[in-house]
Parts: structure tokens; C-alpha cells; sequence
């Protein structure tokens, strides 16, 4: 038994420090959504520049491990996926601007999708409970990809920079209540 309470006692001051830094980390992410809220063409331009740095650098490795395959077919495709990687992030890169355009349709053709396959799973399983909830989220999705698509191109300017950043808001709303719940426990 007091094996056990020395356990609990050494877990609760080993968790203080890092539970801390999970809240300092929170309050960043809240702040960095509601930053990305408020100014979502550059927050768009930001996502869009991150993207297509990891493009290149998945691009990069794409090459790299073409050399390690043991066909000649698949060197070849792992070159020429390397280069379309690397091609779209240099576009990104380099036209941060007409890549946030792409992104925009991008995001709006995914939430076309989504919504059509909600709609249809909503049907799908019709007769269960809750099933209504899915043909509401299709609905909204569809509604969603609409609004996007049909403001374009004007829309990129503040579809990718304020997706992200409520994302990052409610992900930092998220962490901080799971934070402070484990806090509470450890205290």
C-alpha cells in the first residue's frame, strides 16, 4: 500500500511540470486561433507556404528512397512522385497567393465530397438512431462547399486561414479543459 501511495505521489510531481507546459501551450493555440480568426488571408498565406514546404520536402524523400527500391519501375515512380511533389511546393512556395486559391477549391471539393457521402450514409442507415445527425452534417457540408465554391476565387482569402484557425482554437480550448482535468486529478 505505501509502494502504491509513493507511485501516486511521484507520478502527480512528475505530471506538475508538464501540465503546466500543456497549459502554456493552450493558451498559444488560443491565441494563434483567434490571431488566424481575425487575419485570415495571412494565416491562409502562412498554411499555404507550410504546405508546400512539406510537399518539397516529401518530394526530396520520394527521391531519396527511389534509390533504395529494387525495380527499375518502381525508381522511376518514386522519381517522378518526387517531382510532382516538389513541383506543386514550389508553386506553393512561390505563389503563395494562386496556391491559397488551390487550396480554397481543394477545401471546397473535399466538403463536396463529405457531404455527399454523409448524406448517403445517412440514408444508408436510416431506421438507426442518430442517423438524422449525419443527414444534418451532410446537409451543412454541402451547404459549406457551396458558399465556397460559388464565392470564388474571392473566397481564398479567408476559407484555409479561418478553417485553420478555429481548428486551432477549439484544439487549444480542447487541450487546455483536458489540462486543467488533469490537473484537478493530480492535485
Amino acid at each position: 500500500m505505501k509502494r502504491a501511495a509513493e507511485m501516486s505521489y511521484s507520478s502527480t510531481s512528475d505530471s506538475s511540470p508538464r501540465v503546466t507546459w500543456s497549459i502554456v501551450l493552450s493558451g498559444l493555440m488560443i491565441a494563434a486561433g483567434v490571431v488566424a480568426v481575425f487575419m485570415p488571408a495571412l494565416a491562409g498565406v502562412a498554411v499555404t507556404a507550410i504546405v508546400g514546404w512539406l510537399l518539397i520536402f516529401s518530394g526530396l524523400l520520394h527521391v531519396a528512397f527511389a534509390w533504395r527500391a529494387n525495380r527499375a519501375r518502381t525508381v522511376l515512380w518514386e522519381i517522378l512522385l518526387g517531382i510532382v511533389y516538389g513541383a506543386v511546393g514550389i508553386y506553393l512556395v512561390a505563389s503563395p497567393l494562386g496556391g491559397l486559391q488551390s487550396l480554397t477549391i481543394a477545401v471546397a471539393i473535399y466538403l463536396f465530397v463529405e457531404g455527399v457521402l454523409e448524406f448517403i450514409l445517412s440514408f444508408e442507415l436510416r431506421p438507426a438512431p442518430g442517423a438524422g445527425w449525419l443527414l444534418f452534417d451532410g446537409i451543412v457540408t454541402l451547404v459549406l462547399a457551396a458558399l465556397i465554391w460559388s464565392t470564388w476565387p474571392s473566397s481564398a482569402l479567408w476559407v484555409v486561414g479561418t478553417l485553420v484557425g478555429l481548428s486551432m482554437f477549439f484544439s487549444g480550448i480542447t487541450r487546455l479543459m483536458f489540462s486543467m482535468a488533469v490537473h484537478r486529478v493530480a492535485a
